[in-house]
């Protein structure tokens, strides 16, 4: 996976089941350009695609994890501009959903920097484990920048008091923050974060694939109908699971 330098701004790696993708511009912090956006959304659906993968691991290389857009691209992001305009917005908003919707369940490793998009990113996956160095926020406003692509995953998360004091003030969660509110699983020293999250993964990736691929789309859909509704559609898998017994 390329960007305008040629450099490869996406990892892929196998470990068994497990399907292991790291953000690669750590200079930038891995900041979500167009090239790195668009490798990782066609990744996880290659993953999702792939009959031996059972499972990814999203990280970044380096010291943080994702420090959210590059604003670098922003001076060709404008108005005059409309077409890449939409094409880049629709890009963000498709890669922040787009781990809860693949078969496959997906657990994000974040250490250090995860603001705006990155701080998506993190929230976005099935689990999330954080390093104790975490830096989780989102400071868009600070630089004039509404955090409109990420703030419904925001509000899903969290309590409209504290989400709205994130948005509007900048202030940046730590690692025991993010665990306390939900955003993570677990906090663990930095360098346990990728062996923490792969633990995890593997662990996902010894389940009959039928079965947490059934889980997880019930999991989600359950969450948005009404309670009627969503014991009738556990009904139904109920009925279905029968079939996954090894």
């Amino acid at each position: 996976m390329t960007d305008t330098g040629d450099a490869e701004v996406l990892f892929r790696e196998d470990r068994g089941a497990v399907r292991v993708l790291t953000l690669n511009r750590p200079d930038k912090l891995n900041a979500l350009n167009t090239a790195l956006t668009r490798g990782l959304r066609d990744a996880l659906d290659e993953a999702d695609r792939d009959p031996d993968v059972r499972a990814v691991v999203v990280t970044g290389a380096g010291r943080g994890f994702c420090a959210g857009a590059d604003l670098n691209e922003f001076s060709t992001l404008t108005p005059d501009n409309p077409g890449p305009v939409l094409e880049r917005a629709a890009l963000t908003s498709s890669l922040q959903t787009r781990m809860q919707q693949l078969s496959v369940p997906v657990v994000a490793a974040v250490r250090g920097v995860a603001v705006g998009g990155g701080a998506g990113l993190a929230i976005g996956a099935d689990m999330t484990v954080v390093g104790e160095d975490l830096k989780f926020g989102y400071p868009e406003l600070k630089h004039s920048i509404v955090p409109a692509l990420v703030m419904t995953g925001l509000v899903r998360h969290l309590g409209r008091k504290l989400a709205f004091e994130l948005v509007s003030t900048g202030r940046l969660l730590t690692a025991a923050e993010a665990v306390e509110h939900g955003l993570a699983n677990r906090a663990v020293a930095p360098d346990d974060v990728l062996p923490a999250a792969l633990e995890i993964a593997e662990r996902w990736a010894a389940v009959e694939p039928r079965a947490i691929a059934a889980a997880k789309d019930l999991f989600y859909r359950v969450a948005d109908l009404p309670t009627d509704a969503a014991m009738r559609a556990g009904q139904d898998v109920n009925a279905l699971m029968r079939g996954f017994r090894r």
